[in-house]
């Protein structure tokens, strides 16, 4: 059901403002394509590749709104453009590993690398190891920790997966979180949900969880399976509908919250056990059927 750019620094939120300030009214892209009448706009694709090659993701960026010259040599997400960007930003152990499986593309584990857990905006107790995907709790005693994605979704609908690689303890969240949400606190709680600017799933219980409370049991059936070590599930957002809903195997969980505020909102985690790792790969837009 569903489908998929390398910064380290703190969150963002990816929206109308943040598009618009891709604009390449006044760049020095556009002034030196012409629009796409100059000498630039007309060279050779091979030439326009290799100079394309060395250039970081934002350059490409504006680089793709000069022309429809430029554009369309972009738009190959596997050419030899997005594969050098991709081998100087991501880690070889991402590349080699089967983190990335789901995504065919060097653009699309670009994009999921930009979109990863934040090792800045994060619980202290918590680091994203070098693979840049994989979260890694301490052993700290009494203390919930958690982390938010490098960017939040204001607009639009989105996908990514997030796996456990360690024991889940007595409670392990995901779901989503405001900037304002807290990302530490102390004891063994269910982080996410524990305030109105969080909302999260309890795999430990199957429990939902929203302002302090519980919101019901999911998935809504009897007898629903409990969590497995490895298991990737697909969490889909849709601000546009203003719904979190959850797949498993491929199987479609159903939505867990509706009526998601008009604010920017971004992937999170919450965990308790020590030296338990999550991964969590953004899969851009989810696909319908």
């Amino acid at each position: 059901m569903s489908g998929a750019a390398g910064g380290g620094g703190g969150s963002s939120c990816q929206g109308a403002a943040a598009a618009a300030s891709c604009s390449s009214a006044g760049s020095p892209y556009a002034a030196a394509a012409g629009g796409g009448a100059g000498v630039a706009g007309r060279l050779p694709a091979r030439v326009l590749e290799h100079v394309f090659s060395y250039l970081e993701m934002s350059d490409l960026m504006r680089c793709a709104l000069v022309c429809w010259h430029w554009n369309n040599i972009l738009a190959d997400e596997n050419s030899e453009v997005w594969r050098s960007l991709c081998n100087r930003s991501l880690s070889e152990e991402a590349l080699r590993s089967d983190i990335l499986c789901n995504l065919p593309t060097y653009r699309g584990k670009l994009k999921a690398f930009q979109h990863a857990l934040s090792s800045h905006d994060c619980s202290r107790n918590v680091y994203v190891k070098k693979n840049g995907f994989t979260l890694h709790r301490n052993p700290i005693a009494q203390s919930t920790d958690g982390a938010r994605g490098k960017i939040g979704f204001s607009e639009g609908r989105h996908a990514w997966e997030i796996w456990w690689e360690g024991p889940l303890g007595t409670v392990a969240v995901i779901g989503l979180a405001t900037k304002r949400a807290a990302m530490q606190c102390q004891g063994y709680v269910a982080l996410l949900g524990s305030d109105d600017q969080s909302w999260g799933w309890n795999l430990v219980d199957n429990n939902l969880l929203h302002n302090g409370e519980v919101n019901g049991n999911f998935p809504q059936c009897n007898n629903a399976p409990k969590y497995q070590i490895g298991e990737r599930i697909r969490v889909i957002l849709d601000m546009d509908d203003k719904t979190l809903a959850f797949e498993r195997g491929f199987e479609f969980l159903g939505i867990a919250f509706r009526g998601l505020p008009k604010a920017c909102l971004f992937p999170a985690v919450s965990a308790v056990y020590g030296n338990t790792e999550v991964t969590m790969v953004y899969l851009g837009k989810p696909l319908d059927g």
